[in-house]
């Protein structure tokens, strides 16, 4: 039988075979990334690593490596089981006083993992979970599902850690449809916290979530985005946009080891040194690629050490 991980990247990566011509744009051109702003990244390309290890090792933050690269974070909630809900966990952060929710991804590897991408039907997101959010708004259904399972409970450690630590700053973080989830929370946040919270998102490798609606809907409510795309990645190419998905903003481009670009504008950066551009079909990309290495870092199960 086929893993539910195998799964997973078949139904997703199929979707993303054929890509239709994309519409012109005007070049806006790419802005280098200095090795001080690629090193940066480092502290989030660990929480994105550290989603993936197992529950019983987060709870103490005795995770290995990534733990270690993280010292004085303060795990308070951690759940999932890494089978029917993804990994992830919620704790605060004193370096930068920020509460951190991350989430476990889909990683070729595992044995098991999330069904959720199977599914490439958008639809509404949940009017409960996102008021206000207009019709024209739709995002993967099973993205939407997933999430589901987890906001209320995120949510409310989120709100009594910020009252508890006295910080206005949330950071989140995931890799592939744990980048996927974050995408959502940073939405599911922005409209659900109380105004002057500063939302932060850093993703890896994330598949595209919803519409150009969705697109715009991130970058006008969530300016502090980031998504990290890595050489000749394939999952941020899928679902295609001949679908009916877009990416939003904040794009950054590792081309190679110590050289990345950030990318204008959304899902219409043309630049040849840009994904759309770099990986225009799977059929063209590297699916290895999806688990680093970030700058020398790698995400995934077995890379939890």
């Amino acid at each position: 039988m086929m893993s539910r991980s195998l799964l997973v990247l078949v139904a997703t990566l199929l979707s993303g075979v054929f890509s239709a011509p994309s519409p012109p744009h005007t070049r806006r051109g790419v802005t280098p990334l200095s090795s001080a702003e690629l090193s940066s990244l480092a502290p989030f390309t660990q929480f994105a690593r550290a989603a993936y290890c197992p529950t019983s090792k987060l709870t103490g933050w005795t995770c290995g490596d990534a733990c270690n690269a993280l010292p004085g974070f303060q795990p308070t909630l951690v759940g999932g089981d890494g089978n029917f809900v993804q990994i992830f966990f919620v704790g605060f952060w004193p370096l930068q006083n920020t509460i951190v929710v991350a989430h476990e991804g889909t990683d070729p590897t595992q044995l098991v993992s999330d069904l959720t991408d199977v599914n490439i039907i958008r639809g509404n997101l949940d009017s409960t979970l996102f008021p206000g959010v207009s019709s024209s708004v739709t995002v993967h259904d099973g993205f939407r599902n997933e999430h589901a399972l987890t906001a209320p409970k995120i949510l409310a450690e989120v709100k009594r850690l910020m009252a508890a630590k006295n910080t206005k700053q949330v950071t989140v973080i995931g890799h592939s449809l744990g980048g996927a989830l974050a995408e959502l929370d940073a939405l599911f946040f922005t409209l659900n916290l109380p105004a002057g919270t500063a939302i932060k998102a850093v993703t890896y490798g994330t598949p595209r979530v919803g519409n150009p609606a969705f697109a715009q809907l991130i970058d006008s409510k969530v300016p502090d985005f980031r998504r990290v795309n890595n050489e000749l990645d394939i999952v941020p190419i899928v679902p295609g946009r001949f679908l009916g998905f877009a990416h939003p903003h904040g794009e950054v481009h590792i081309i190679s080891p110590g050289s990345a670009v950030s990318c204008p504008g959304e899902d219409d950066a043309t630049d040849s040194q840009c994904q759309i551009e770099s990986v225009p079909n799977i059929l063209e990309g590297n699916i290895l690629n999806h688990l680093g290495p970030y700058e020398g870092i790698y995400i995934g199960t077995i890379f939890c050490t």
